[in-house]
C-alpha cells in the first residue's frame, strides 16, 4: 500500500492522529515532524518509501490533528511529548524501528531512542539539531526568552507564529520558490490560528533551553555509547540549524553519514525524491 491511511489511537487518554503506509511485516520507519508542522510534511515522502518500509507518522500532541490537551492539564515539555510518542510505539506494537526526526522531532526522537536503545535500528536526522554550534543567530530572541522568561520576551516571539513567518520558514533558502507548495505553510498557519495554539508553542519554545540545549550532552553521550547507524541529511541554507550542527554528529559518531542539500529548513518540500533515495541507500 503506497498511499497512506489515516487513523487515531488513544494514548493514555490522549487522541493521537497518525498516517500509516506500507507492509507491517517490513522494517518500520517512525517519522517525527517539527514546528510548526504535522505529519502532513511527509505527504510526498511516504509514497516513495511505502514499497520498502512500514511507515508510521504521528502528529505530536498539540500539533496537526492530534489532541491538544489543555495547558492546565498537560505540561508541554519535551519530556512529556517524548513520553507520549514512546507510549505510542508501545500501543502500536512497534518493537524495532528506524527513526526519521526533523526539527523539534529530533529531541523528542532522541529521548525515545535513549529510553529504548535496543529498539532503534537507525536514526535519520533531517535538520534535527543536537549541538550548540548548530544554533544560528535566529535563535537570539528565543535565547532571550530562555534567560528571562518575562511576558515581554514571550510576546516578542508571537510574530514567528504568524502566517508570514511560517511561510518564510518554508521559503528561506529555496532557489526556486515555485517548487514550494503553498499547502504546507497554509495548513500550518491554519493550525496555529486555533485557540491556545500560540500559548502551547510558546511553552514548547521555553522548554527547549532547559530540556533540549541542556540535554545536548546527554544526547551526545547516547550517540557515543550506543553508536546507532546515523544519517544527517540537511538543507544547507537552514536559517535555524546551521550545517555545523550536521557535521558535529561525526564528532560522536565517526561513521555517521552527513549529506547536504541545496535548500532550506523544510527540505522535504523541495527534495523529497533525493531524501527518499538517500534513506533507501542508507537503510539498505
Amino acid at each position: 500500500m503506497r498511499s497512506a491511511s489515516y487513523h487515531c489511537v488513544d494514548i493514555d487518554g490522549h487522541e493521537i492522529f497518525y498516517r500509516e503506509a506500507g507492509d507491517p511485516t517490513k522494517p518500520t520507519l517512525l517519522l517525527l515532524h517539527g514546528f510548526p508542522s504535522s505529519s502532513h510534511m511527509f505527504r510526498d515522502l511516504i509514497p516513495q518509501l511505502a514499497d520498502r518500509f512500514h511507515l508510521i507518522a504521528p502528529d505530536i500532541p498539540g500539533f496537526g490533528q492530534s489532541e491538544a490537551p489543555a495547558r492546565a492539564n498537560f505540561s508541554y515539555t519535551f519530556d512529556n511529548l517524548a513520553r507520549v510518542i514512546q507510549r505510542f510505539t508501545e500501543v502500536m506494537g512497534i518493537e524495532r524501528f528506524a527513526l526519521y526526526a526533523f526539527d523539534i522531532g529530533a529531541p523528542i526522537g532522541f529521548r525515545v531512542a535513549m529510553m529504548y536503545p535496543e529498539r532503534i535500528t537507525a536514526i535519520i536526522s533531517q535538520n534535527g539539531n543536537a549541538y550548540e554550534e548548530g544554533l544560528s543567530d535566529v535563535w537570539n530572541p528565543i535565547r532571550r526568552y530562555w534567560s528571562e522568561p518575562t511576558d515581554a520576551n514571550r510576546d516578542a516571539l508571537r510574530e514567528i507564529m504568524k502566517p508570514a513567518a511560517i511561510r518564510w520558514q518554508y521559503e528561506h533558502g529555496v532557489s526556486d520558490l515555485s517548487d514550494v507548495s503553498p499547502d504546507g505553510y497554509s495548513l500550518d498557519a491554519f493550525y496555529m490560528a486555533r485557540p491556545d495554539a500560540e500559548e502551547i508553542q510558546l511553552d514548547v519554545a521555553l522548554d527547549y533551553a532547559s530540556n533540549n540545549v541542556a540535554m545536548y550532552p546527554r544526547f551526545q553521550a547516547y550517540f557515543r555509547q550506543y553508536k546507532p547507524r546515523f544519517l544527517a541529511i540537511w538543507g544547507d541554507k537552514d536559517p535555524f540549524f546551521l550545517p555545523a550542527g550536521a557535521e558535529a554528529f561525526k564528532r560522536d559518531l565517526p561513521d555517521a553519514e552527513v549529506r547536504f542539500l541545496d535548500t532550506g529548513h523544510f527540505a522535504l518540500e523541495t527534495h523529497s525524491s533525493a531524501i527518499a533515495t538517500a534513506i533507501v541507500n542508507f537503510l539498505h
